[in-house]
């Protein structure tokens, strides 16, 4: 047995006698630890900041909104409801046994596994965590090595918050991965892409451990010939530029009616500039690649379309210009991978239908962007289509409400979370049925009678 994997089983069975004592069921030891966490946060703000521009060079305002502001709303929502959360929630019971009474409890899986990716490297760790926590789990954290300063300051924060025995963080790669997944957890939290998570699954179903993946996609964006075309314009930069595309709710390309088409184009790259500047490298606003591979990664798909606006690289700096390109092949590499890069690849259509079918005969996307300013256009779009999220008339926003759930469906992933629905995520539903001790009816024991059935039937129809 390797060094690392006896260390992941020690820690492992730490926590499981840490969890059986019993101590994590305790609601205000959850509110305790969930306050703990957020003064860490806090008092971390700076260095979670550097770290965030080092590995991605978010600014500071960009860091704190997509973030760090974002787990401390987390963190926050819970506190204020966890104890009405927790309660037990009665359910009606029928006929049948109505000498009873039937509730729901949540109550924790046990020991959890949470893996997080690079391109939101603290709020995609942090928020899953805040779940755990107020479900009453343990959890042990594994962070990207690509975010290699974010995760550090993460393990720091760890460490001096949390008992190794109650939450751990491992880093490091693959390897990393390959022994922690290869253990006996109760519950897996996974973000990453969808192919990553088909091997997570693999190992989950090994154990038969159940699973949220949060994964990603091709999001479509369409704006139709009676959009509010600044609008359109403004959301489709701000949602396509935050985090430099790296984002798995992006939208991933553009279909435009042909008769908005160049108005629209022409908006968009006002925007860029207004938001970036003419020179998007100077300014401290504009995130870079994660690393040199990715860069490269992105150049290829220039040749997939011409560029109409953008196209510069730095392979060194990690920099990659805002990029539209038009007269797409949809054949290209760039129609058939997820971006995760600031390039938007433009169709544009006539009819409406003709890009529903368009997007229902590929992989169910993780969002859907749709700008009309009719409500019935709106209905029917949505309801021929099918996605994780949407947003009507916006980019992203959907995802920042913490009192809507958030998550996949099919190719893009599956289980939800953010605000109760984390809570829920991390609970098993253990259903209670509690039979009072005043009547006990003989109708369902043997032997059978005539009455007896007629009774039976009266009460299933």
């Amino acid at each position: 047995m390797s060094e690392l994997q006896q260390k992941i089983q020690q820690t492992l069975e730490l926590q499981r006698q840490f969890f059986q004592s019993g101590k994590t069921r305790d609601i205000s030891f959850r509110l305790q630890q969930l306050r703990s966490l957020r003064q860490a946060v806090m008092d971390y703000e700076d260095k979670i900041t550097e770290a965030l521009y080092q590995d991605l060079h978010k600014s500071r305002f960009e860091s704190y909104a997509t973030e760090i502001g974002f787990v401390l709303e987390e963190i926050s929502l819970m506190i204020r409801n966890l104890r009405r959360w927790a309660r037990p929630q009665r359910r009606p019971t029928p006929l049948t046994a109505f000498s009873g009474h039937s509730y729901i409890l949540h109550e924790p899986y046990g020991n959890v596994l949470i893996i997080s990716p690079w391109n939101y490297p603290f709020q995609l760790l942090f928020a899953p965590l805040v779940g755990a926590i107020a479900a009453g789990n343990t959890a042990v954290l594994k962070s990207s090595p690509y975010s290699a300063n974010t995760s550090e300051v993460m393990a720091e924060i760890i460490e001096k918050t949390f008992d190794p025995q109650y939450i751990a963080l491992f880093q490091g790669h693959r390897d990393v991965n390959q022994a922690l997944l290869s253990e006996p957890f109760d519950f897996i939290f996974f973000t990453g892409s969808p192919n990553t998570g088909r091997v997570v699954m693999n190992y989950a179903s090994r154990n038969l451990t159940p699973v949220v993946l949060e994964l990603g996609g091709k999001s479509p964006t369409i704006v139709d010939q009676d959009a509010n075309l600044k609008l359109a314009a403004k959301s489709i930069v701000f949602g396509k530029l935050t985090n430099a595309g790296q984002t798995c709710i992006a939208p991933d390309y553009l279909f435009v009616h042909h008769r908005v088409k160049d108005e629209l184009l022409k908006l968009i790259v006002q925007y860029i500039e207004e938001f970036y500047g003419h020179d998007q490298r100077q300014t401290e606003h504009y995130p870079r690649i994660i690393n040199k591979q990715n860069v490269e990664r992105l150049a290829q798909y220039l040749q997939c379309g011409q560029v109409y606006y953008g196209g510069g690289y730095d392979v060194e700096d990690r920099y990659f210009q805002p990029t539209i390109l038009t007269d797409v092949n949809t054949d290209c590499d760039v129609m058939k991978y997820e971006i995760f890069g600031p390039i938007l690849p433009v169709m544009e259509f006539e009819d409406i239908d003709e890009v529903i079918n368009f997007v229902v005969s590929r992989p169910k996307p993780l969002a859907f962007y749709y700008f009309t300013r009719s409500r019935r256009k709106a209905r029917y779009v949505l309801s021929r289509t099918t996605s994780g999220g949407a947003s009507i008339n916006d980019t992203l926003m959907h995802f920042v409400n913490p009192r809507i759930p958030f998550g996949g469906v099919g190719n893009s992933g599956m289980g939800r979370y953010h605000g109760w629905y984390s809570f829920e995520a991390f609970s098993n539903k253990r259903s209670v049925y509690h039979k009072n001790l005043w009547i006990d009816l003989p109708v369902r024991y043997p032997p059978a009678n005539k009455w007896k059935e007629k009774i039976v039937k009266i009460l299933l129809k």
